[in-house]
């Protein structure tokens, strides 16, 4: 019995160290506030170069697709984790600093929309993604417009997405979210990872993943679009 216990936590580990393989960032949905309007969100991780964590909270105001009044948040220790460590504390720590920035926004943690996309085994970022919703009978089909320039310390890349949002009635509304002229400093590309329906069931939460490469890889980290579609 402890052989074979031995045995299932070696592979765990094994398995946990793929999964976890590079500077990828996890995502943690925050939730939404009570009349669907402001979402919180927030990354956390382990550095690969230093070995510190970091963590960063996010809260964002649906309708305008911007951040609230201070609505950004990072926290970086200098101290180096254990190996086995994965982060979260840093997550835990920003929320505990500013929680009355949730309470500012009345969020409730348990209000975290409904997922309609989530990319899955993707070796490379789809440049359109159409879905329904079946409980609504709406459908949305995406295009992700992206280009990078440069290399090295010069490499940066811009993208944004376009929107067609059809009710059941088939009436399409078009929307153009992000700015397709604004380039970002050491990214070399956009995927679209997750899709959320807010609770109001109005507005959607795409959630964007950016790709920088560094000396030990790549890096991950996330960021969120917003749009009212209905």
């Amino acid at each position: 019995m402890i052989k074979k216990r031995f045995v299932t936590l070696v592979v765990a580990l094994l398995i946990g160290g793929v999964l976890h393989a590079g500077d990828v960032a996890t995502f943690v949905n925050l939730g939404f506030s009570e009349d669907s309007r402001v979402f919180m969100f927030g990354q956390y991780g382990v550095e690969t170069e230093s070995g510190a964590a970091y963590a960063d909270l996010f809260t964002v105001d649906v309708p305008a697709n911007r951040f609230v009044d201070s609505g950004v948040h990072r926290y970086r220790p200098e101290r180096v984790v254990e190996a086995t460590q994965d982060g979260k504390g840093a997550l835990f720590t920003l929320l505990r600093r500013h929680s009355e920035l949730a309470e500012r926004h009345s969020i409730d943690h348990l209000e975290t929309g409904r997922i309609l996309y989530f990319a899955l085994n993707e070796t490379e970022p789809k440049s359109r993604l159409s879905f329904r919703d079946h409980e609504t009978d709406r459908r949305y089909d995406l295009r992700l417009h992206q280009s990078r320039r440069g290399s090295g310390e010069s490499l940066r890349a811009r993208f944004h997405i376009t929107l067609e949002a059809t009710d059941s009635s088939g009436r399409t509304r078009e929307h153009t979210i992000g700015l397709p002229e604004f380039d970002r400093d050491g990214v070399k590309r956009y995927r679209i990872a997750q899709v959320y329906l807010s609770p109001d069931e109005r507005s959607l939460v795409i959630l964007v993943e950016m790709e920088r490469p560094t000396d030990r890889g790549t890096a991950v980290r996330y960021m969120v679009e917003t749009a009212r579609v209905h």
